[in-house]
């Protein structure tokens, strides 16, 4: 119909990507006109109505992302009555199809004999906070799901290489504290270092946190791994509590960000000045507006050192923050949207499950391999080309199934960029203790 076009586009583009250009002229590329007629009107044949509850077939197992495997009814569609209404998940089967009906879903049979799905019911499940194993599961894939739903949106609407074919990138969801939450299946290195980038935030900005801001970072004291890794981190707040009730990052690897090389990397640096910009708590969306001009100038500083170049593909750069921007607005519509379903209480304490329930597995993993080893303590070297040690020595406590890491012994800092900031340090610990349990 017609209408206000441009505001129906502006609303659409903040919802998809959680900020608008304001300073932009809006091009129209493509205009589509679309007839409506009526057709003849056709009397369709009203089936028996149903007397009672709709008859199964049979009990299959279906596996579905966030739930897992699940029970399922097998309904025959030529033994449903009209008024006949089936609650997922389950599944109707007709001679030629076959229909899927998910959780949380409900389907009903038409006079007409047509299945009419309603999606989602929209009501508030009633969950309470205490812990349930199944609830546990439930969650924890569906915080999972959230995150993998990020990335697919960052992968579709990045434009380099290096994020779009190469999947140099990682999403997570984080508490309010900025403890992780949930990650998906990316970047080891990523995810293990981004908290420390979301705390650093925090401890920053403070109660500085508005909704309609982005943050942007890379400085390894913030957190940061090498500098073209671009953490994009925003605060996800709810119905009018003004502190951030989570947080969603997203970190790309951008193929330059300036610098004394090419590709922001180069073997012999000895100073951060000459690997490229540089971003501690820098606001790249500024309440809903994106901050184009600062960033722009921010990328470009680098040229400002002797030897050295601003970004050398500025337009890849900006396009790829954009996309990391619209990836984590994914992620907060999810998590508002699961937020509505369980409510804040619910879902907050079962983010609270989930990371206890992490810190046992870790605990209880530390305990066998404790009490296999009669000391009690564990320890390796290894070295760098230039002959420092890496060493390493774990104490394990079998009583409370904690470890102490000490790296006394290891090698001082080098003069170049073979070192290894805490985040990083961090980052390598976690995933060590990750693949050590072998299990969720």
């Amino acid at each position: 119909r017609h209408g206000d076009f441009l505001k129906t586009f502006l609303q659409r583009y903040q919802s998809e990507f959680g900020f608008t250009l304001s300073d932009r002229t809006i091009m129209v590329d493509d205009i589509r006109v679309r007839g409506i007629g009526q057709s003849l009107v056709k009397i369709e044949e009203s089936i028996e109505k149903a007397s009672g509850p709709p008859p199964v077939d049979t009990i299959t197992s279906v596996y579905f992302d966030n739930v897992g495997y699940c029970d399922s009814p097998v309904y025959l569609m030529s033994s449903l009555r009209a008024g006949h209404q089936i609650t997922g998940p389950a599944v109707v089967m007709d001679e030629l199809s076959t229909i899927l009906v998910e959780p949380d879903c409900t389907a009903t049979v038409t006079t007409s004999g047509d299945l009419l799905i309603h999606v989602g019911s929209g009501q508030r499940r009633v969950v309470g906070t205490h812990l349930d194993a199944i609830q546990l599961s439930i969650f924890s894939h569906r915080f999972m799901s959230i995150a993998e739903q990020m990335g697919r949106v960052l992968q579709r609407t990045a434009i380099s290489t290096n994020i779009k074919e190469r999947l140099d990138f990682s999403c997570a969801l984080f508490g309010p504290d900025g403890g992780l939450v949930s990650n998906a299946p990316h970047i080891p290195v990523h995810l293990g270092a981004m908290q420390e980038t979301v705390q650093y935030q925090m401890k920053m900005l403070r109660d500085n946190f508005h909704e309609g801001d982005v943050i942007l970072s890379n400085h390894p004291k913030a957190g940061g791994s090498h500098l073209p890794d671009l953490t994009v981190i925003t605060p996800v707040f709810y119905k009018g509590i003004e502190k951030p009730v989570f947080f969603v990052a997203s970190r790309g690897h951008h193929a330059d960000i300036g610098g004394i090389t090419p590709g922001s990397m180069p073997p012999h640096s000895k100073s951060l000045r000459e690997e490229g910009a540089t971003f501690k708590s820098f606001f790249l969306v500024k309440g809903g507006k994106f901050c184009e001009q600062e960033v722009t100038e921010a990328l470009m500083a680098p040229a400002l050192v002797p030897g050295s170049s601003g970004t050398r593909n500025l337009k890849e750069n900006i396009s790829d923050l954009k996309a990391q921007i619209a990836a984590n607005q994914k992620g907060i519509n999810l998590v508002r949207e699961l937020i509505d379903v369980y409510g804040l209480d619910v879902v907050q304490a079962y983010m609270g499950h989930i990371q206890q329930n992490a810190e046992l597995a870790v605990r209880d993993m530390l305990r066998d391999i404790g009490t296999a080893t009669p000391s009690h303590q564990l320890s390796a070297v290894e070295y760098l080309d230039d002959g420092s040690p890496i060493q390493l020595t774990v104490d394990i406590d079998v009583n409370t199934g904690s470890a102490v890491c000490d790296f006394s012994g290891t090698g001082p800092e080098v003069w170049g960029n073979c070192n290894a900031p805490r985040a990083i340090t961090m980052s390598a610990l976690i995933y060590c203790l990750r693949c050590m349990i072998g299990r969720d």
